[in-house]
């Protein structure tokens, strides 16, 4: 067995590199080299669907804000994300819903609704939702999954900010933690910190509204459960490079601990 000064010396160029760039930009440095093929194999799908999906269904009409809500075999919880962006103060959207090739249930009969299907399952959230992005035009575009659901002033609160005079490019509000039998938890609400964001992954796209740009595209790498950081980190994070973000300080996303799906553990923030 190694002395323990052997192992913290063979350990010492990672710590250092941790307390420099942070964890999370390191794996996903890693992520993106182990990663690439996937991506290149995912683009090419991605690319492939929506060809025949613009050529199958009609444009989804214009909107300010489109909402892209991926989905997989959660027909009930779909149809209470629907609703929930539907219901939304903002009238001025259209709801896109991508099926991850398990095909629709019925949905509500709603002219700003527009809902496809891929030709087969990708896995992939970012691909499923890199076409949602890809089908729509509208100034500004919200993230919603399948199983999470917005308060009626979500998109109101975040385009409030939005569109202020000298106003950001993106916004993340707060987001509350719902158990499986309706119980609130704790609320999410970290202030932007690219710094802190290198360490922690305190960013979902539930909550994040911005304007559309050549940069709003999800990473498209095969994520496995095992593979961290997740997407939503990596949209954000690469994202805010170039353009600014601010945090809504109000949860305007109930967010379920599904014990099906990933979720970020957070500490107790409130």
């Amino acid at each position: 067995m190694s002395a323990p000064w052997t192992r913290r010396a063979a350990r010492a160029p990672w710590t250092l590199l941790k307390a420099r760039f942070g964890w999370l930009v390191l794996f996903e440095a890693r992520n993106k080299i182990l990663l690439a093929p996937t991506a290149l194999r995912l683009r090419r799908t991605e690319n492939a669907e929506l060809r025949r999906l613009a050529a199958a269904t009609p444009a989804p009409p214009p909107a300010l804000v489109a909402t892209v809500i991926a989905t997989h075999r959660r027909p009930e919880a779909l149809r209470a994300a629907v609703r929930s962006a539907l219901e939304q103060t903002v009238r001025d959207q259209v709801v896109v819903v991508v099926d991850d090739g398990a095909g629709l249930p019925e949905l509500p009969a709603d002219p700003r609704l527009v809902a496809v299907s891929l030709v087969r399952n990708t896995g992939v959230a970012g691909v499923v939702r890199n076409v949602g992005i890809r089908l729509t035009r509208s100034r500004y575009v919200a993230f919603l999954d399948d199983d999470n659901r917005w308060e009626p002033d979500h998109l109101e609160r975040a385009l409030a900010v939005l569109d202020a005079p000298g106003g950001p490019d993106g916004v993340y509000t707060a987001l509350r933690r719902v158990r499986p039998d309706g119980t609130e938890g704790d609320v999410l609400s970290v202030p932007w910190d690219r710094h802190r964001a290198a360490r922690e992954a305190f960013l979902d796209t539930n909550a994040f509204v911005a304007r559309r740009t050549r940069a709003l595209r999800f990473s498209r790498l095969r994520r496995t459960p095992e593979v961290l950081p997740r997407e939503d980190w990596e949209l954000i994070r690469r994202y805010a490079r170039r353009h600014r973000v601010r945090h809504v300080p109000h949860p305007t996303v109930r967010y379920l601990m599904n014990p099906a799906s990933f979720y970020t553990r957070w500490p107790r923030s409130r």
